[in-house]
């Protein structure tokens, strides 16, 4: 019998409940559909990544994986009606888009008789599995941890043998996918299952030990990188758990992301609205926004860390945190602007995690302390940064000075030299302002 596995966010074949259910039961369609809809609001870093990552599972299926272009609820039942499937599985999806999608998908394939098998979801335990005592959702991450943790996920599977039909592809999405890969960020990681696997090899062997101080330091290493494939799902949670267990401090920046995802499943309205609101005004940083965009705000980590998103489509985490704070507490522009920005540009852009991780730092969000952290964008330099070289690897104009003084160019008789923009705010004056609303908020 003839089944369609219908990739999403799940572009493997290792691990992947819904694969292997469709295995079980015959020949296997393996597609993907790209949908107007994401394809469009998507920036060309999140295209080009989703399209390498097509094209490592096409390749990993020996040329067996059927692209197709349009609206799933229309390509789904055309498809199945074509190889006489009644068969879709798919791997559970969370967001409120997928979830709207895939209802609207399960109504289309029961107009053809067809019926669609979620299995699993891209997430180590399932977004709306873990619950407190009362019954409810998790509002705290620390309580959600334990229980998730005490709740426990299954191994892996291993890849299934799978016997694939085959069927030809659009013109359409060919080009597609050509034309996105085309326009990839410069340093972009190489795509694929494979890739994703030798990437964590290789951080187990040489970062590992030493991740709980060194994931902070956005000049070395020493963080895993898997966040791009996670998002893709070229490898899953699971996998990763199976090698470091629960309570390793990897484990906690997982349960981290299915933190989020759980908050996003439980109050699906937070994808693009505050979950705790402030009721505070917020500004249109208009030409300083801009700045902020092109990494040209004169505060050198900033700065840094906007061109390397620029660059690889991908920021480290610490710098993510600190570019965050600047635009909603320096540049008081509400979360959402930031945000979008971010996905457009992240090759790891994960509505949950982005959209809940600004909000954490604008103190709107998930925080037991949520508005009165600011974060000084030359401490936080100077302390994760202690020896410049993360400034000075993506800020060249600054790549002449020496140690710590790339953090502060205002205080060394050569700071601009190199034509380094000059601050665009006094960061004192913009805290100040960003507590004084807070404050007046209290009253």
């Amino acid at each position: 019998m003839t089944s369609v596995l219908w990739f999403r966010r799940d572009l493997r074949l290792a691990d992947h409940p819904a694969l292997t259910a469709a295995a079980a039961s015959g020949d296997v369609v393996g597609l993907f559909v790209i949908d107007p809809v994401l394809w469009e609001r998507s920036g060309p870093a999140r295209r080009a990544w989703v399209a390498a990552s097509i094209r490592a599972l096409a390749d990993a299926t020996d040329g067996a994986l059927v692209l197709r272009v349009g609206d799933p609820a229309v390509v789904l039942p055309e498809v199945v009606e074509s190889v006489g499937a009644t068969t879709v599985h798919v791997t559970g999806e969370v967001t409120p888009y997928g979830r709207r999608r895939d209802a609207r998908v399960a109504a289309a394939l029961t107009e053809v008789g067809a019926t669609g098998h979620p299995s699993g979801t891209p997430y180590a335990v399932d977004p709306g599995t873990v619950r407190t005592q009362q019954g409810g959702p998790f509002q705290v991450f620390t309580p959600f941890s334990r229980a998730w943790r005490d709740h426990g996920w299954p191994d892996p599977l291993p890849a299934p043998n799978v016997e694939w039909r085959r069927m030809r592809n659009d013109a359409e999405a060919t080009k597609l996918i050509t034309d996105a890969i085309r326009d990839a960020p410069e340093a972009m990681p190489e795509a694929g299952e494979h890739a994703a696997r030798t990437q964590w090899d290789r951080f187990r062997a040489d970062a590992l030990e030493d991740y709980d101080t060194a994931r902070d330091l956005p000049a070395v290493e020493g963080t895993s990188r898997l966040s791009p494939y996670l998002k893709i799902g070229a490898i899953h949670p699971r996998q990763l758990l199976a090698d470091v267990g629960k309570t390793s401090r990897y484990a906690t920046e997982i349960a981290w992301r299915d933190f989020y995802a759980d908050v996003l499943w439980n109050r699906p309205e937070t994808a693009w609205s505050d979950l705790r609101p402030l009721a505070i005004p917020y500004d249109d940083p208009a030409d300083d926004l801009e700045a902020w965009r092109t990494g040209t705000t004169g505060f050198p980590i900033v700065d840094a860390g906007m061109r390397q998103l620029a660059a690889e489509g991908w920021m480290h985490n610490r710098v993510r945190m600190i570019t965050a704070s600047f635009l909603t507490k320096d540049l008081h522009a509400w979360w959402p602007t930031g945000a979008r920005f971010f996905l457009d540009q992240l090759i790891d852009g994960d509505v949950a995690s982005n959209n809940h991780g600004w909000q954490w730092v604008a103190g709107t969000g998930t925080d037991a302390s949520p508005y009165f952290r600011v974060f000084n964008p030359i401490t936080q330099g100077k302390k994760f940064d202690a020896d410049g070289d993360y400034v000075r690897r993506w800020v060249p104009e600054l790549a002449h000075l020496p140690g710590s003084a790339v953090h502060e160019p205002w205080k060394h008789p050569l700071g601009y030299e190199g034509d380094y923009p000059r601050p665009i705010v006094d960061h004192a004056v913009e805290r100040q302002v960003t507590l004084d609303r807070y404050a007046a908020r209290e009253r």
